[in-house]
């Protein structure tokens, strides 16, 4: 079993920036995509960012692309999501989430593992 430890969220203002950390327990997960999805009240979960296991092929989701920033560290497992010029729908809680295999995904059903999500709130 894969556990995920995210860290980063907030509140900020309309126009601000932060940064989320996704920490993996085992080591296993740098030879998988990892990623970054989202969910908000009323709202499905839905894509945010991914990366394969190498940190390459980034992808993004349009209402994303040119703010959100995902890396990963392979050697500590550990992967980013650096968050500029928020806006009030980006409020949500950010899941962090480890592929089943090697790829970026966008595809929910293709995530193997899930954090606990963290809390990003934007203020207009």
């Amino acid at each position: 079993q894969v556990q995920l430890v995210e860290s980063g969220g907030g509140l900020v203002q309309t126009g601000g920036s932060l940064r989320l950390s996704c920490a993996s327990s085992r080591r296993t997960a740098s030879n998988n995509g990892m990623g970054w999805f989202r969910q908000a009240p009323g709202k499905e979960r839905e894509f945010v960012a991914s990366v394969s296991w190498n940190g390459g092929n980034p992808s993004y989701a349009d209402s994303v692309r040119g703010r959100f920033t995902i890396s990963r560290d392979r050697g500590k497992s550990t992967c980013y999501l650096q968050m500029n010029n928020l806006k009030p729908e980006d409020t949500a809680i950010y899941y962090c989430a480890v592929a089943r295999g090697a790829s970026a995904t966008t595809d929910p059903s293709l995530v193997q593992y899930w954090g606990q999500g963290t809390q990003v709130t934007v203020s207009s």
